[in-house]
């Protein structure tokens, strides 16, 4: 507590005021990234504290079980491992979590999201790319400010409980920037380009034009045409011939009856359709 109260006085760590006042770990949620990225960063920011708890728990827990398991946790988040998977995903939720949140919304802009997975994309190209050295700097002293062994990259990797004899014939470096920093880094990208294609994303920008905010604004009759072509079952090249004026007549429909023009998303459009 005293580490805490000497940390808020020099600004270390700050408390906030009203509802900005967030100064625990919380519990992750189950299903919500961002939920995961906030305990994560509040981990990092109370690491001290969360360090003098259980500290006190190993010397003065209720039970042998209670103080066995603080000492364990206290191994645990001591390590150059946990404090490098920590600062890493750190950095990979903070490039997605805009994205996750408004993945979430249910009156999400679609133009915008996808602008959102692109940015994303860029990003998380640009760590793999350039990330690493950057990575194991604010690791690095991270781990110094805290007075956590730093292990040679070069020395050979050796997993906790684990002999050296029995150790996989590896390097730190390997282990740490190919076996995690790139395998975590490459996943998730792959997992947007898997969710994301080129193709689907273009549809999204199509879907957006029947946008019926603003009267209709997003409106773009060609891009609409071009959605239509990804559905070839759907359209035969006359129905795409004469889809041209149709959307012409559409807009105009629309765009002149009071019915349509309060709506606010894609959803409510079409039960409006449905309905005349």
């Amino acid at each position: 507590m005293t580490k805490t109260i000497e940390a808020l006085q020099s600004g270390e760590i700050s408390s906030g005021r009203g509802l900005n006042q967030e100064i625990a770990v919380k519990r992750a949620g189950d299903t919500r990234w961002g939920s995961h990225y906030g305990t994560i960063l509040r981990l990092i920011s109370l690491f001290p504290s969360v360090v003098n708890v259980l500290e006190y728990v190993e010397e003065d827990g209720n039970n042998s079980e209670q103080r066995a398991e603080a000492c364990h946790l206290l191994n645990v988040i001591q390590s150059f491992e946990f404090i490098f998977n920590l600062h890493l995903m750190k950095n990979i939720l903070g490039v997605t979590n805009e994205l996750s949140q408004a993945l979430q919304r249910t009156d999400q802009d679609i133009v915008n999201a996808m602008a959102l997975v692109k940015v994303s994309k860029q990003r998380l190209q640009t760590i793999r790319d350039d990330g690493w050295s950057l990575l194991l700097d604010e690791v690095s002293l991270f781990c110094d400010k805290h007075n956590i062994t730093v292990p040679k990259m070069d020395d050979i990797f050796v997993s906790q409980g684990r002999s050296r004899r029995k150790a996989q014939k590896i390097s730190n470096l390997h282990h740490f920037q190919v076996e995690i920093f790139y395998q975590v880094v490459n996943r998730q990208l792959q997992e947007l380009n898997n969710h994301f294609t080129e193709v689907n994303t273009e549809m999204f920008l199509c879907i957006a034009c029947l946008n019926p905010r603003h009267s209709f604004l997003a409106f773009d009759k060609e891009k609409l045409i071009q959605l239509a072509q990804f559905y070839p079952l759907e359209f035969s090249s006359t129905q795409l011939l004469a889809l041209d004026s149709q959307l012409e007549n559409f807009i105009l429909d629309v765009r002149s009856d009071d019915q349509f023009s309060n709506l606010n998303g894609i959803g409510v459009l079409s039960q409006k359709l449905v309905e005349n």
